[in-house]
């Protein structure tokens, strides 16, 4: 099976020119088929403050209604994507920036309302493997905005990492994939007042005993949960830490396998 790594970033990095620029150097310089995830939030909040526009947060998660939908659209899938692509056309990577509506790559049903009425937010229900292979196989490297649809002419604001693991396990059915969630840590810390403090590989086993001594809580927690559910759904590794750990000679990072 041919290796695909897939690498997600987050709102930090594409905030600031100067780590993004780095990060797309070494995602440049990644041997191999890849693909990148983004999302982009925190310039959609900026920009929808600017238009008078206010977002309204729970738990950390955006209710995305009308206007705050067009406002994702035009941000993610316009300016934050194809500016990455335009960066990555000068470094040599034939990238093609996608939302999950291009090509039918990702299908989402809107997030039934229960507690919370989130709006027009898709849970993802299908990967077209097989279609973004093609592109793959052209050479082209896609770089998907954190934008589904629903089949029905709907475009739903998604959850990046979402999308990331449910794009790793559509397309581990043809290829040995591998994620690096990239984020603002070296990776999963022994202790969250000692940055060097990495934990450097973390099984099925060794989880349950993080979890007992309440070593892995809060924001920690769903991050991981996504990636145990990624890995006995056919993903290969994943890989969590800074964008640094895409340099070749880096090993500071938590790498996670069943």
């Amino acid at each position: 099976m041919e290796k695909l790594s897939i690498i997600k970033i987050g709102g930090n990095i594409i905030e600031d020119e100067a780590s993004l620029d780095a990060f797309l150097q070494l995602f440049s310089n990644l041997k191999g088929k890849k693909i990148l995830v983004h999302g982009g939030g925190k310039r959609a909040t900026s920009i929808a403050s600017k238009l008078g526009i206010a977002s309204k947060m729970i738990d950390g998660r955006r209710i995305t209604d009308k206007e705050t939908l067009e406002v994702i659209t035009m941000v993610y899938g316009g300016l934050v994507n194809k500016n990455m692509v335009a960066k990555l056309q000068a470094l040599g990577i034939d990238a093609i920036g996608l939302t999950g509506a291009d090509i039918n790559s990702i299908q989402s049903d809107k997030r039934p309302i229960k507690d919370i009425d989130y709006g027009f937010v898709g849970d993802v229900k299908k990967v077209n493997h097989s279609a973004i292979d093609k592109l793959i196989q052209a050479d082209f490297t896609p770089v998907f905005c954190a934008i589904t649809h629903d089949g029905n002419g709907q475009l739903l604001n998604t959850n990046a990492d979402t999308i990331t693991s449910q794009v790793a396990v559509g397309m581990s059915k043809i290829h040995e994939t591998s994620i690096y969630y990239c984020f603002e840590l070296n990776g999963v810390l022994q202790d969250f007042n000692d940055k060097e403090s990495v934990i450097q590989n973390i099984d099925s086993k060794s989880y349950e005993e993080l979890l007992k001594n309440k070593i892995i809580l809060e924001g920690m927690l769903p991050k991981l949960e996504n990636c145990f559910d990624a890995l006995k759904n056919g993903v290969h590794k994943v890989h969590i830490g800074s964008t640094a750990m895409l340099a070749k000679e880096n090993n500071n990072f938590t790498t996670i396998t069943l």
